[in-house]
């Protein structure tokens, strides 16, 4: 059930999205670790100015951006590596095509729950966009910010997809398992 696998691993008619989402999440998972330890580096530097008595201006806006891109970027790659909190006490005891019912059904109300939630943050990046809205210290554009945490959500919905599929895939074919890393 896990991306992580090779794409070549998994049916032929879902590689190319399967390398293509595996591609983007690992890109952006690589973009969230830089923003973490940007976030890091930031932080303790702060710390130590403010011990100084010259704290840096807008730190707690520049460290919540940073989160943000952290937290965002890197759910389609957690996701694909099912790092998530599941609750599976229901679902422990499927097997077979049950079990792909089940994970079919899962990831498509997740899909449209994310896809929808993409939407709605585009949206809202729009009307910070068309308002030319600025953070309150800084005086920096804030829209550019909730564009790449709508990325990290799109990213999320297209490892849903595949989730989706490689399970619709594994109910056409219960003797076929998702590749697994």
């Amino acid at each position: 059930m896990t991306q992580a696998a090779l794409p070549g691993q998994a049916p032929a008619a879902l590689r190319p999205l399967v390398a293509l989402s595996r591609f983007a999440n690992r890109s952006l998972a690589a973009v969230a670790g830089l923003a973490l330890a940007a976030m890091t580096f930031f932080t303790v530097l702060d710390v130590v100015m403010r011990g100084w008595g010259r704290p840096i201006a807008g730190s707690f806006e520049v460290i919540g951006w940073l989160s943000a891109v952290a937290m965002s970027l890197a759910l389609g790659y957690t996701q694909a590596h099912r790092g998530h909190v599941a609750m599976t006490l229901l679902t422990d005891a499927l097997r077979g095509r049950a079990a792909a019912v089940a994970d079919f059904f899962t990831s498509i109300a997740s899909l449209v729950l994310f896809a929808i939630v993409a939407w709605v943050v585009i949206g809202y990046g729009q009307t910070l966009q068309a308002s030319g809205s600025l953070s309150e210290t800084l005086k920096v554009l804030v829209y550019p910010w909730v564009f790449v945490v709508a990325l990290g959500f799109v990213a999320l919905a297209l490892t849903l997809l595949v989730d989706a599929l490689q399970a619709l895939f594994r109910i056409a074919r219960p003797e076929a398992r998702d590749p697994v890393s």
